[in-house]
């Protein structure tokens, strides 16, 4: 094999990526970095490098360690052994919290404001309007 691998191409075969174009996309927009430099989704990289990826929800970045080279789509447990998260468990337990908050004021919305009303819903409070001093309209 090879000395080097494609980034985007290692990306997807490691399964960091669902897709080989969404790994190149981010690199391209500079969210993958090497040492703290961004990286091209065409650029080399080789066993031992340090690389800072997004995570899949966006919460924080991981850190990751190249421990081998693979340019072939294969299962994950296979692909969870080609690199090694150094992610530090501060920036974890953040991260977890942060979805956890996320969560929490996702079912506050839910439970809130549903938006536009509908029909029926709007029916209702233009007859709650005329009961609080609004005149109504005569019928004929």
């Amino acid at each position: 094999m090879a000395d080097t691998v494609r980034l985007d191409k290692w990306l997807w075969a490691t399964r960091l990526y669902k897709t080989r174009s969404l790994a190149a996309k981010d690199a391209s927009a500079n969210k993958v970095k090497r040492d703290t430099r961004a990286l091209k989704p065409a650029a080399a990289i080789k066993i031992g490098d340090l690389l800072e990826v997004p995570s899949h929800d966006g919460t924080h970045k991981k850190q990751i360690e190249v421990v081998q080279l693979i340019d072939k789509r294969v299962g994950a447990p296979l692909a969870r052994e080609a690199y090694r998260d150094l992610t530090a468990a501060d920036v974890l337990a953040e991260a977890t919290r942060r979805k956890e908050d996320q969560k929490a004021n996702r079912q506050l919305r839910k439970e809130g404001d549903q938006g536009r009303l509908n029909k029926k819903q709007r029916r209702a409070w233009n007859r709650g309007l005329h009961q609080f001093g609004e005149p109504e309209q005569p019928s004929n």
